[in-house]
């Protein structure tokens, strides 16, 4: 199918169009709707386990549910993006999202509420790595930092307001009226969107290797699964059957979440020989790219792990309400927001160390100073120190986005993209399990002995975050060799030249 406009003509305007500024504000704000749906059942579980008179295992299932099929679908998406045109993957995108959103508004009860979760899954999967491949197409080398300061709005301000949104709305309303308040602006996008969307890139024609869907399904899928599972492996309740249930479920999910993984890699070797990869590997021979994965991958841990882990503080610990525990958090994540373009413009003119390295040391030391938490720790001492933290985020996601996907040609962007994803759902779903199952841990042994509940919480965040510490301390070293990709990377060098 012929494209709109070629990657060579794309990348090589010096200024990005007024169509494609519209294409990407459209893809920016279809993003942000997606992602702030995403974290919004966390806090409205209480309610819906009264309201639907089911279990609050049952009621987990609705985030789970959603992070599996996210996990499913995200390492297809590199093979559809390349495959179908965009968009069709646009209007498939929205359109799934808006049908499990409106599903999710008249459920009469919990089996079809979460099969609209898992609908909605679907949708939000594809997403991001169409908006990111969209971008990396469309904008020439020299602008793709400042517009990727845009995507790192959706990805920090969105899992932020979402749960706080949530909140207030749980507060006045009730939970239908998260989907209610979601589903016009859902159907607004994908109207505007069919429209707008240009086709971009060049389409190909392999064919769907259906055990590569499998394996891709069962590794990730696995994976995410298995990490879920590790708090109830450690917490039971009183019966050590359900403990002892919980803790087989986490190892045989691990492990076929591995072998299925180290299948789907072997698969993909041998396919992408023949250009016939579900998720072609090559991106990794580029050094930049794998390193800046690697950096992202350990920043999402400890900043999936921090936003949960924080307001169970705040709550547990503190005494504060879920809205108050989520107004905290909100300064930073407004801050993370709002800075993120203009640290793409210093990435477009200085390059990545001068952000990277002083983002990564601020990281660190907001991470050892919560190490220190007590039971009485000042909560505007948490939101400076929450907002500091944000700001060193917002200063290495950026980069890292950019440099990771510049540093491929554009035959590998839709590739790129749908490996950064990926890393993200995994990441992040190991930054809750470690730290939440640490924390919780560590307050049980501290209450069996006699300390407060207070202190006990107390000393279940401090282990928690020493942890998270302790995995990020070795980033100040890949600070230092992650660089901004030389402009002719897009233009067709061969990867891991």
């Amino acid at each position: 199918m012929a494209s709109v406009d070629t990657d060579r003509d794309r990348t090589s305007s010096a200024t990005v169009g007024a169509k494609e500024n519209r294409v990407i504000w459209l893809l920016l704000a279809a993003a942000f709707v997606a992602i702030l749906n995403e974290t919004t059942m966390g806090v409205a579980i209480p309610h819906l386990i009264g309201d639907l008179g089911i279990t609050a295992v049952d009621a987990q299932w609705l985030t789970t549910a959603f992070m599996l099929t996210m996990a499913v679908v995200i390492p297809t998406t590199g093979f559809l993006l390349n495959r179908f045109s965009t968009r069709t993957m646009y209007a498939t995108a929205m359109g799934l999202f808006s049908a499990g959103t409106f599903v999710a508004l008249i459920a009469p009860g919990f089996p079809v509420l979460l099969v609209a979760r898992v609908i909605q899954a679907s949708g939000t999967a594809i997403m991001m790595p169409l908006l990111m491949t969209t971008l990396m197409t469309v904008v020439p080398p020299h602008l793709r930092g400042r517009m990727m300061g845009r995507v790192s709005i959706v990805m920090s301000l969105a899992p932020a307001i979402g749960p706080t949104m949530a909140g207030v709305i749980l507060d006045t309303l009730n939970w239908r009226w998260i989907f209610a308040i979601v589903l016009p602006i859902a159907l607004v996008a994908l109207a505007v969107g069919v429209r707008w969307i240009p086709n971009i890139g060049e389409r190909t024609h392999a064919p769907l290797d259906i055990v590569s869907v499998i394996l891709s399904a069962l590794g990730f899928g696995g994976l995410v699964f298995g990490l879920s599972q590790i708090g109830a492996a450690g917490h039971g309740g009183d019966s050590s059957a359900t403990a002892g249930m919980a803790t087989a479920t986490l190892v045989i999910s691990l492990a076929i979440g591995v072998v299925s993984l180290a299948l789907f890699v072997w698969r993909q070797i041998a396919l992408q020989r023949v250009d016939d990869a579900l998720l072609d590997l090559r991106i990794f021979r580029s050094r930049n790219f794998s390193l800046s994965v690697a950096h992202f991958a350990v920043m999402s841990l400890a900043f999936f792990g921090t936003i949960t882990a924080l307001p169970l503080y705040l709550q547990g610990t503190l005494g504060l309400s879920a809205t108050e525990s989520g107004l905290v958090v909100l300064p930073g994540a407004i801050a993370m927001g709002l800075l993120g373009p203009v640290i793409g413009r210093i990435y477009d003119r200085r390059g990545t160390t001068i952000l990277l390295v002083p983002g990564t040391i601020i990281v660190l030391a907001i991470l050892w100073s919560f190490t220190m938490l007590t039971e009485s720790t000042p909560v505007w001492l948490l939101v400076v120190t929450q907002t500091i933290l944000s700001v060193g985020l917002a200063m290495s996601f950026t980069p890292l986005f950019t440099a990771s996907l510049g540093s491929l040609p554009p035959k590998y962007y839709s590739y790129g993209s749908a490996t950064v994803s990926t890393v993200q759902q995994v990441a992040g779903a190991a930054g809750i399990a470690l730290l939440i199952t640490v924390m919780s841990s560590v307050a049980a042994t501290a209450a069996g002995s006699g300390a407060t509940a207070a202190a006990a919480g107390a000393a279940g965040a401090r282990a928690a975050f020493l942890l998270a510490a302790v995995i990020a301390t070795p980033l100040l070293i890949s600070a230092f060799l992650i660089r901004k990709p030389a402009d002719s990377i897009g233009e067709g060098a061969p990867v891991g030249h």
